[in-house]
């Protein structure tokens, strides 16, 4: 079991349910702008968003979006000690560094001094497109060793500064990279590890490379809070967070579809039903299988684990329940029969 830290009474680590991120996309000092992202996060289900802070306008945008935020927040660091400072200051409940490009220890001290004094704790965020020069001549490109010796190398200056509220990432665009650093790191200590791809590309891919990466982990009993990192709106992050955690079996709220591949017996529009479904349940959080099948012979019998489904004919189906035949009814009644059955569970 992985050692425990709190962003904002948020566990993280320590046998805690996996924490779902997101990163705002928004200017840092449009603070109308940021709130309302935050509003929509965490209606989908954010538990704790990271903003940039580039400069000082940024931090102190930063501490009036902390003071109205309707969720922890993290404060994103690069180079300039000060900011990591100020933003600890105005409210930040975690600060991510990189303790190489903020200067030396004096400075890195700095920043762990008022950490300590506001019980704030740090994330050591290590990217394989930003190791340190020395690193990248030791190994020739960013392999899972040199994330997991930069990650190591940080964690030692805040420990000889006396802090050990920390949680760890080592993230690259590269997934077996990513997941082969998090596996060594594990084996070695027990810092609570943030995961996720960074650098994914297009939606598609994305969603392919963060389901492969941070699902392989998961399933390996490995990572405490997880972004996945996608060229889209932040809150579509949200719910590929959530459907990762499923398909791994570390969520339980929420709806899980199942459906079939469609067939030459499909006599329905089942793409587009389905679609239709996973729509209209995108926001339920009631722990429940669904099944949508394009055939009323095989349907409820190869779904018979799910808790409701439905099942297309020609012009026709039914409504079943743990593969038991409840009512059959016409095509276009079966999507509102289903929600309502659904709506009264």
């Amino acid at each position: 079991m992985t050692r425990q830290i709190h962003v904002g009474g948020i566990p993280i680590g320590g046998g805690a349910p996996v924490v779902i991120q997101s990163m705002l996309n928004t200017k840092t000092t449009d603070v109308g702008g940021a709130l309302e992202q935050l509003k929509q996060l965490k209606s989908a289900g954010c538990q704790i968003a990271r903003l940039a802070v580039p400069d000082m306008a940024g931090a102190k945008a930063f501490g009036e979006i902390c003071a109205y935020s309707p969720m922890p927040l993290v404060a994103d660091i690069h180079f300039d000690y000060k900011l990591a400072i100020a933003a600890a200051e105005s409210g930040a409940s975690k600060i991510r560094i990189n303790p190489g490009n903020i200067g030396g220890k004096d400075r890195v001290k700095a920043v762990v001094d008022v950490c300590k004094e506001k019980k704030i704790p740090i994330r050591i965020g290590v990217n394989g497109g930003s190791l340190d020069k020395r690193l990248l001549e030791k190994y020739g490109h960013p392999t899972a060793e040199a994330l997991v010796e930069s990650a190591f190398e940080h964690l030692e200056l805040l420990e000889q500064c006396g802090f050990y509220d920390t949680c760890v990432s080592m993230k690259s665009s590269a997934v077996p990279t990513m997941v082969a650093a998090a596996r060594l790191f594990r084996k070695q200590c027990d810092y609570p590890i943030h995961i996720g791809v960074t650098e994914t590309g297009p939606v598609r891919m994305g969603l392919m490379k963060s389901a492969m990466g941070i699902g392989a982990l998961l399933l390996d009993g490995i990572g405490d809070t997880i972004r996945v990192s996608l060229t889209d709106d932040p809150v579509e992050e949200i719910y590929a967070a959530k459907d990762i955690l499923k398909a791994a079996g570390l969520r339980k709220e929420g709806v899980n579809i199942i459906s079939c591949p469609t067939c030459g017996r499909t006599k329905i529009d089942l793409i587009g039903l389905v679609n239709e479904v996973e729509a209209a349940l995108k926001n339920c959080e009631k722990p429940i299988t669904v099944a949508v099948m394009g055939c009323i012979v095989n349907g409820p019998g190869e779904a018979r684990e799910a808790d409701i489904g439905i099942a297309g004919g020609d012009g026709c189906g039914m409504l079943f329940e743990k593969g038991k035949q409840i009512e059959k009814l016409p095509y276009d009644a079966l999507l509102p029969a289903l929600l309502e059955r659904i709506e009264a569970l």
